[in-house]
């Protein structure tokens, strides 16, 4: 009988040091999570050294879904690749497109008029909600929270998708913003079905604080863990909630003030701590504030065109130059760096991705943490791979 060739098992055995570095008694136990697994979030690898169920190491490791995103757009017309922009976030195709329609604008001086900065600030805090609820539904999936709490976001994303479908004909990829613009404007009776979706909206988010923020188990397995101290995620250049949930106050609308988030009254929410529960907390009163820029803008969207006259899609030049346009998009800093050499491509075509920043700072978080909590880690940072790997 012929011998069968042992598969290579994809656990090893590692010997044990102390934190000195010296050896220690026993082995470490080396586990791939993913790329596979279904907490990982797609197609992400986490490399985890234990000590028992505790990780003493983790590396992450990414790069199988690499789409080649960057130096597709350096061949591709400036306006061919705004639909690409959709498949970075895939839930948030709204903000990638206006990330990258205001990279396009600050080359060209391009200036949107004013009913379609309105159109921009109200497609991307409907974004900001879908996303937000979404992920605090993933969270408590990847908890063991299995159905409920994941079926209540969806339900509510539902809604809000019905309007993107009905303004841009896509329910998720949407290829709606435009340079110096937006693509159509918005149908008769959308500005009420939207405003009727923002006056339901208050009411979930209580049903869903109800259930989950007091929660004893909710709480117990996130507050003090996966603790990110506000100076290194100031230094490991992390934005977004994550920042906020550190106690840093940093929001790009507030900053920037690009578009005309300067008119609108909202508050930035802290946290105090920077683990799990804060970065929860942070993501359920962002989007309270969504709702009142939301309340706000649907009142006071003025009628007028929707496309600066200068701007010329086909044939579209811009002249030589360079010019970064970044947005606080809601997982963090969503930027595009582009830089024109005449042509009706982008010479350089750049991403500064959230989701990819972000996980740099995973190791730390995660070091001294058991290896259940580790999977609670990575759902608090909110990554979606298409940015990743782009």
């Amino acid at each position: 009988m012929e011998a069968t060739e042992i598969p290579e098992s994809k656990y090893e055995l590692l010997p044990k040091t102390a934190p000195d570095g010296s050896p220690a008694d026993g082995e470490l136990l080396e586990v791939a999570m993913g790329p596979q697994h279904p907490s990982t979030h797609g197609v992400f690898r986490m490399d985890v050294a234990l000590d028992g169920e505790t990780v003493v190491k983790l590396k992450p490791v990414f790069g199988y879904l690499h789409r080649n995103h960057e130096k597709i757009a350096e061949n591709t017309t400036y306006l061919g690749s705004m639909p690409y922009t959709d498949r970075l976030d895939y839930f948030c195709s709204m903000t990638n497109n206006w990330a990258y329609a205001l990279s396009v604008e600050k080359l060209a001086g391009l200036q949107p008029p004013e009913r379609a900065e309105y159109i921009r600030v109200i497609t991307a805090e409907l974004t900001r909600l879908v996303n937000h609820t979404c992920l605090v539904g993933f969270l408590l999936q990847d908890m063991g929270a299995l159905g409920t709490p994941l079926m209540y976001a969806f339900r509510e994303r539902e809604l809000i998708l019905d309007l993107f479908e009905s303004l841009s004909g896509s329910r998720m990829m949407c290829n709606y913003m435009r340079f110096g613009g937006c693509r159509v404007d918005l149908p008769a009776g959308w500005l009420e079905q939207a405003a009727r979706a923002v006056a339901a909206f208050p009411k979930f988010l209580d049903e869903f604080e109800q259930l989950l923020s007091d929660n004893e188990i909710l709480i117990s397995r996130t507050q003090g863990v996966g603790v990110l101290p506000a100076k290194l995620a100031v230094n490991a250049g992390i934005t977004g909630p994550m920042l906020r949930a550190s106690g840093v106050n940093y929001d790009l609308r507030k900053v920037d003030r690009y578009g005309i988030y300067d008119r609108f009254e909202f508050r930035v929410p802290l946290g105090d701590h920077g683990d799990v529960y804060d970065r929860y907390m942070v993501r359920l009163l962002e989007m309270r504030e969504s709702l009142k820029i939301l309340e706000r803008a649907l009142c006071e969207i003025p009628a007028g065109p929707i496309i600066d006259p200068k701007a010329k899609l086909r044939g579209f030049r811009p002249k030589p130059g360079e010019a970064y346009g970044r947005i606080e998009g809601p997982k963090g800093e969503l930027g595009f760096y582009l830089i024109s050499d005449g042509s009706p491509n982008p010479y350089r075509y750049r991403v500064r991705p959230p989701s990819l920043i972000n996980l740099t700072v995973l190791e730390d978080m995660c070091i001294g943490q058991s290896v259940a909590d580790t999977v609670l880690i990575l759902g608090s940072v909110d990554i979606v791979l298409g940015e990743v790997d782009r």
